[in-house]
């Protein structure tokens, strides 16, 4: 269940709005914004504890959210498939204008 911090920022962007108002609220703090749990329970009136749980609850769901839906896993094969087609292209495109607009949009899809 641990996840590493990118993808626990991903899995927040995506399915966020999914949890409690207590849980996002403490996920963007300490994961986000690197505040300590001592912190986030000062500025929300809770105990050390209380955020822990929520943290703790707010991950696994989001991690259920993932394995239910995969929009995180596609979004990523996505990026990577379309990196490499970039690769490809830049190297058989000739320079010029009209190929930089390509890889640009190409880049925008990212």
């Amino acid at each position: 269940m641990d996840a590493s911090p990118l993808d626990r920022s991903l899995l927040l962007d995506f399915y966020g709005e999914l949890l409690t108002e207590k849980q996002r609220s403490a996920c963007e703090l300490h994961w986000n914004e690197d505040l300590s749990l001592g912190e986030i329970a000062a500025l929300g009136g809770l105990s050390r504890q209380g955020v822990w749980d929520n943290l703790r609850r707010a991950e696994a769901a989001l991690q259920e959210y993932e394995a239910k839906t995969g929009l995180v896993r596609r979004y990523l094969e996505r990026r990577e498939a379309i990196a490499g087609i970039r690769e490809e292209l830049a190297d058989l495109l000739p320079e010029g204008e009209r190929s930089r607009a390509v890889l640009a949009r190409l880049e925008g899809l990212m």
